[in-house]
């Protein structure tokens, strides 16, 4: 971990399981943009319109699309893949020397005598693991990263700096989890003595009646959170604990950056959760679903399999299954379009109807 490793043209290709030209022993150590590209990188030209500024670098070997002419771009050696994006996904992680903590158990690490490691665990400086927590095989724990009471992390784990995993959360094989994630908090749960005001306007949807102002009581989370394999959880994401079952979020999920969910949310598999997006208690999200930048999911709701929701979403109810929206409140997404389109149109619409009035005032007043 740290060092930073050389490739050859070949060698990355055939880890890629793309074709490569041109001089093929030529080694990169490092990626660039095409601008930005020494003479030891590799330039990421995957697109026409990248490998234009090509001339601003040094490059002399690039990854690029199926057909590029590499050697009218001044290179002398090329990587060719069908969808070079996706190449990208092989090429950063060949290419990632890691977070430079170093290897064992860091002497500040504060370790429980009942917590079990598995084979080739890392654990970074200041860290703690509590009691009876169970870290298997090949996991890579960061500073200052606590993990609680009988939680449990899958092999291959990578818990980033600063993360907090709470008392008996469990968490899948090769879950990544980015700087300040939350895993387990308590969920935001109260109650009054009496009917409050906000209890009355859900059923009312306006009146709060004769609700007079209370304080509230918290309920407790008895429930943990699980997370699937080949979960990633960015960086000061929040994902709370259930009320009396777990929270769970299903396997190869990804949740962005600033993401919260709320107690007994339920989220399907090979979903996106982009950021800043906020899904209130007990709601379940659908497989292969994608809520993009700050779409909101009220409470005790369900969004279908393969359902795709546009940046700044609110949803208020129920999403069947591969529909795709936009808009507060949600709606289908052309018709949302359309609804704007019309309404960039209203001034133009008072204006031609003023005129309208005009001519049919002065005709009237002809007669």
């Amino acid at each position: 971990m740290g060092c930073i490793m050389s490739y050859t043209i070949e060698e990355i290709a055939r880890a890629l399981g793309a074709t490569a030209q041109g001089a093929v022993d030529l080694r990169v150590a490092e990626l660039a943009e095409p601008a930005d590209a020494g003479p030891d990188d590799l330039a990421l030209a995957t697109k026409p319109e990248y490998a234009a500024a090509l001339p601003a670098g040094r490059a002399r070997a690039a990854l690029v699309w199926e057909g590029a002419d590499w050697q009218d771009m001044g290179l002398e050696a090329a990587i060719f893949t069908p969808r070079p994006r996706y190449a990208m996904a092989g090429l950063t992680r060949m290419m990632d020397i890691g977070e430079g903590w170093g290897d064992g158990i860091h002497p500040t690490a504060i370790i429980h005598e009942t917590a079990v490691l598995g084979e080739d665990v890392h654990v970074g400086p200041l860290a703690v693991i509590g009691a009876r927590a169970r870290i298997a095989a090949g996991c890579r724990i960061g500073p200052h990263v606590s993990i609680g009471a009988d939680a449990q992390i899958g092999e291959n784990g990578l818990i980033r700096e600063g993360a907090r995993i709470a008392a008996r959360v469990r968490i899948g094989a090769r879950v990544i989890l980015n700087p300040g994630a939350v895993i387990g908090g308590d969920g935001f749960s109260f109650v009054t003595p009496e009917k409050s005001g906000v209890e009355s306007v859900r059923e009312t949807l306006g009146d709060q009646g004769d609700a007079t102002a209370q304080s509230y009581v918290r309920i407790h989370s008895l429930g943990s959170v699980r997370l699937g394999d080949d979960v990633e959880v960015g960086a000061n994401a929040a994902i709370d604990r259930g009320t009396i079952r777990d929270t769970v979020i299903g396997d190869r999920t990804k949740i962005d950056t600033l993401v919260m969910v709320a107690h007994n949310v339920v989220v399907g598999t090979d979903t996106l959760l982009c950021g800043l997006v906020g899904v209130a208690g007990s709601s379940r999200i659908g497989n292969n679903v994608v809520l993009a930048g700050q779409v909101g999911v009220g409470d005790n709701l369900f969004v279908g399999d393969n359902v795709i929701a546009g940046g700044g979403t609110k949803i208020l109810s129920n999403v069947p299954a591969g529909r795709v929206i936009l808009g507060y409140p949600a709606m289908k997404m052309d018709a949302h379009i359309n609804m704007y389109k019309h309404m960039r149109r209203l001034g133009r619409l008072v204006t031609d109807v003023a005129q309208l009035k005009k001519s049919v005032f002065k005709d009237g007043q002809g007669d």
